[in-house]
């Protein structure tokens, strides 16, 4: 009977240690019982990024409310506000023109690409090679504005920026620097739409002149040096918050460009996490994963032309963030644990 006693009280001792230890195993991951409100962007060349942060952080046990698609201004504010926690798509020095709503409040966190992420003025080089057309300032001569006049408005059609985004302000900025009022009418519509109507254009044999950025689907559909060519500036101009930067926008090694290094007037941009700070202090495990994250470029632009010719849809954008993952799985999994061990 003793013996039997004896084997009782180890039996109870061991199920109140197992009771007293499922709840510490429920909590193991760092995210767990923690929602994280995450932004992105409304142009859809980040889309892919932002799924790929989400699932890593899905993968340290949060539930992610989002991302939820704003405008720059609205989600910097929101930022600001402790209304969003984060989003992996700061583009800076594009976007300086917010440092001072966010500072204290805010802060960027690791890099999702550096300094791989060029700006700036293509047109078709069929145009450019038989009007020898090479700079942006050559869109002051009349003659060189009409051959890209859309609407015979008698000015060069612009595929721009819509309101909002950083780089309308800084193609505002440009088009008065560099004298392009009389001549360039710069179209603020919806970027894809805008730009699939370009593409159609030079699908035609007609002349196309746009604004665009790098990772983007359109210089995968319009390739550098083949398609099209970069335009140069004769001197960088730039708004205020980034007049630092004008050294910076003589880029080497740019395919497409006349010149080497090439006068492009955009310096190239670092794409990062901008995260709110109360969160990342509270948050350990989110601030190392957004320290050890990155995409590599290529992979970026694969996507997007992925995107372009029709897998666009948010079950496409889930199964392609799912395949980089599984792809990447040795890598992606070496965040996770690192990002675990910076919350013990």
């Amino acid at each position: 009977m003793a013996g039997n006693r004896i084997l009782y009280g180890i039996g109870a001792a061991l199920t109140a240690l197992t009771l007293s230890v499922s709840p510490l195993v429920a909590q193991s991951l760092p995210g767990e019982g923690k929602t994280v409100r995450m932004g992105q962007p409304t142009w859809d060349t980040e889309w892919f990024q932002a799924q790929v942060y989400k699932k890593a952080m899905e993968a340290l046990g949060y539930t992610v409310a989002g991302p939820t698609a704003l405008d720059n201004p609205p989600f910097y504010q929101a930022l600001s506000q402790g209304d969003m926690d984060f989003w992996a798509s700061g583009w800076f020095p594009l976007h300086n023109t917010y440092l001072e709503e966010i500072k204290g409040k805010a802060s960027t966190v690791g890099y999702v690409a550096k300094g791989g992420a060029l700006q700036g003025y293509l047109i078709d080089k069929k145009t450019a090679d038989e009007h020898n057309i090479r700079t942006v300032d050559d869109f002051r001569k009349p003659e060189v504005a009409k051959l890209f006049d859309d609407n015979g408005d008698g000015k060069a059609d612009l595929v721009a920026c819509p309101p909002g985004w950083g780089c309308e302000l800084t193609i505002t900025h440009q088009m008065e620097a560099y004298e392009l009022g009389d001549t360039v009418e710069p179209i603020k519509a919806a970027y894809s739409a805008s730009m699939a109507d370009a593409i159609s254009r030079y699908e035609q044999g007609k002349p196309i002149f746009f604004y665009t950025w790098t990772p983007n689907w359109t210089v995968g559909m319009l390739k550098p040096d083949e398609d099209v060519v970069w335009l140069e500036v004769s001197k960088p101009s730039l708004p205020e918050d980034q007049k630092e930067m004008e050294s910076q926008t003589s880029i080497p090694d740019v395919k497409g460009c006349a010149s080497n290094p090439c006068q492009m007037g955009w310096p190239a941009n670092d794409i990062q996490v901008v995260a709110n700070n109360e969160f990342l202090e509270s948050n350990p495990a989110a601030k190392k994963l957004f320290e050890e994250m990155s995409i590599p470029l290529e992979d970026i632009f694969a996507q997007n032309a992925q995107m372009y010719q029709g897998a666009d849809k948010p079950a496409d954008l889930e199964r392609q963030a799912d395949e980089w993952i599984k792809a990447n799985q040795q890598t992606f999994d070496g965040w996770i644990e690192a990002a675990k061990a910076a919350a013990q």
